[in-house]
């Protein structure tokens, strides 16, 4: 799942829309999880979602749309298990649009992990990014805890002991863009 609905204020556009050598952020994000055998791939729009459809090709991936953006990032996350709701998968990656630099491989380190009970977070020198695994059996409880600019974190930091710490450093960087500079 890529999450690409945020208006960007602090970067001054939505994020989605960024170019980054000749390439929106959202094609990117889309391109990395194609490249790890993501599927189905889900990719949450918000702010500038018709400018984003016009500009960017999406070939492939499941659009959803949140009315929501506005609220932050919990109301996008909880679009896209709403999307995912009847899909046979069991677990969900959760990329960000803003974090051009994790590669196909970091993902797939995760995914090796996916089962419905699956609970993973990518960590960059020990400290917890993304992209995040959850399993199917946690998506109610990490959508009721979705709110504001909070995503998963709430309800990871209530279960630390079946979150699983994955390393990936070594394969991709975490660095979120939140600003041009």
């Amino acid at each position: 799942m890529l999450l690409a609905g945020g208006a960007g204020r602090r970067y001054g556009m939505p994020k989605a829309l960024v170019l980054l050598d000749g390439e929106r952020l959202v094609e990117r994000g889309l391109a990395t999880l194609r490249e790890a055998e993501c599927d189905p791939i889900v990719v949450v729009l918000g702010a500038a979602a018709s400018q984003v459809r016009a500009s960017t090709n999406l070939t492939g991936a499941t659009i959803t749309d949140n009315p929501n953006w506005d609220t932050g990032i919990g109301s996008s996350l909880r679009a896209g298990l709403a999307a995912l709701t009847d899909s046979p998968v069991d677990a969900v990656a959760v990329l960000l649009v803003d974090t051009p630099a994790i590669t196909p491989a970091a993902i797939r380190r995760l995914r090796v992990l996916s089962h419905p009970a699956a609970l993973a977070v990518a960590t960059y020198h020990g400290q917890p990014g993304h992209p995040v695994l959850l399993g199917r059996d946690h998506w109610t409880g990490v959508a009721a805890m979705a709110t504001a600019d909070v995503g998963a974190r709430r309800y990871l930091n209530a279960h630390p002991h079946l979150v699983k710490h994955v390393p990936c450093e070594d394969i991709a960087d975490g660095t979120d863009l939140d600003t041009p500079t």
